[in-house]
């Protein structure tokens, strides 16, 4: 860990990363600001950025897609015993997942989430806004949306046991929030249509006593608990598909705003791309599609208070999605001029025994850290439990446009 202009920043700094952080340190009520080795930038707070405040939120710091996160479950199969059907269990999970932007599921799912009487928060700021919302939000249960969200099967070689994973948020019902929020922040109405925003603008804050800010909690809480429902839901579909059980799980968001005590103050801490990590607390991060995943534990350490206990929630990028993959034309839905091509991709990945379907070359394995190095920048905050090893891999397809600006 090390000290840029006054950010606590794990790994190699990214110059337009830190500006971002320093950006966000200079708006609020701001205890600290700490950058994970994973950082790039984002919108408003860069991805990796970990922002505490003092009574205040940050709609733009959560960001749109909330709640995003992972869930990892460890099963009570061998690989030995499905190895040889992967190419057909990976074909059935990209029949039965919906990949995809605005992809509905072909089964709607009753959840009594919907019962809940957190939804009525959204017609007290708009009529007939919880019915939008929540056809929306039961609409797209269960579906996994596009960039870089995907389905895995691993197996932990040292045990050779299978484990699945998945890794998406909200889908259209958290970006609804997110983009409806920063309309009221903006004087707009919560369902106009927002300009294009600056990624370098300051943060959008709330006070969390305030009425808006009360009201963002509610919504940002609703949201977390459906990307919990849907992320449950897919991996009970992948359960039933290898005809397996769940033996033990980990489940985590890296967008999202708690209510944590760190330096001896009572904070909001805002994750965009972060997971946290307190001592004991268990966290799935994912690498590329050719490299491994893991579940961390935090630790007790000096690092580890100073990081406001949090790590990494990927390995990060080296190259951006247009550099990868080119630029998108979307009346032909094809990206064209990318540095990295589709036989280059599809190489990559068989060379590292990966079953894929779905995915372009902007989530190829070249556009990505590689994840040790990155885990390596905070080995003092962290313990690896568990080294898992991607065999199978599925995503959206590669010209899906993805709204989410992070």
């Amino acid at each position: 860990m090390r000290i840029v202009d006054n950010i606590k920043v794990w790994g190699e700094p990214l110059e337009n990363a830190v500006s971002q952080a320093v950006t966000c340190s200079q708006h609020g009520d701001v205890l600290g600001v700490a950058l994970m080795a994973d950082h790039h930038k984002g919108y408003s707070q860069p991805i990796g950025g970990v922002v505490a405040y003092r009574n205040m939120i940050s709609p733009s710091g959560v960001g749109y897609d909330i709640a995003c996160g992972n869930k990892a479950v460890r099963t009570n199969l061998m690989w030995e015993d499905i190895k040889d059907q992967i190419a057909v269990i990976m074909d059935d999970i990209n029949a039965n997942v919906s990949f995809g932007v605005g992809r509905n599921n072909p089964t709607p799912v009753d959840h009594e989430l919907f019962d809940d009487a957190s939804w009525k928060l959204f017609d007290s700021i708009e009529p007939g806004l919880q019915h939008k919302l929540k056809t929306l939000a039961r609409n797209q249960l269960g579906t996994v949306g596009s960039g870089n969200h995907f389905v895995d099967i691993f197996v932990e070689e040292s045990t050779g046991k299978v484990w699945v994973a998945n890794h998406f948020g909200s889908r259209g019902f958290g970006h609804k929030v997110a983009s409806g929020f920063l309309n009221l922040a903006a004087g707009r109405e919560f369902s106009g249509k927002a300009p294009g925003e600056s990624m370098d603008q300051p943060p959008t804050l709330f006070d969390l006593n305030s009425e808006m800010g009360e009201m963002y909690w509610d919504g940002m809480t609703l949201a977390g608990r459906y990307a919990y429902a849907g992320r449950d839901y897919v991996i009970e579909q992948v359960l039933g598909i290898l005809g397996a059980s769940a033996e033990y799980s980990v489940h985590n968001h890296h967008n999202f705003a708690w209510k944590e005590q760190h330096m001896g103050e009572d904070v909001v801490v805002v994750r965009k791309g972060a997971t946290p990590l307190a001592p004991g607390q268990l966290g799935f991060v994912g690498g590329s599609m050719g490299d491994i995943s893991v579940i961390v534990e935090g630790i007790h350490s000096e690092e580890n208070t100073e990081s406001y206990r949090s790590t990494v929630h990927g390995a990060g990028r080296i190259m951006s999605r247009t550099q990868a993959a080119g630029k998108m034309n979307y009346k032909l839905r094809t990206r064209m001029g990318g540095e990295i091509s589709e036989e280059q991709m599809h190489a990559a990945v068989r060379a590292y025994g990966v079953e894929l379907r779905g995915a372009g070359t902007d989530e190829s394995p070249f556009v990505y850290k590689k994840l040790q190095d990155v885990l390596n920048a905070h080995a003092d905050t962290l313990k690896i439990n568990h080294v898992l090893r991607p065999v199978g891999v599925d995503m959206a397809g590669g010209n899906e446009f993805d709204p989410y600006k992070d």
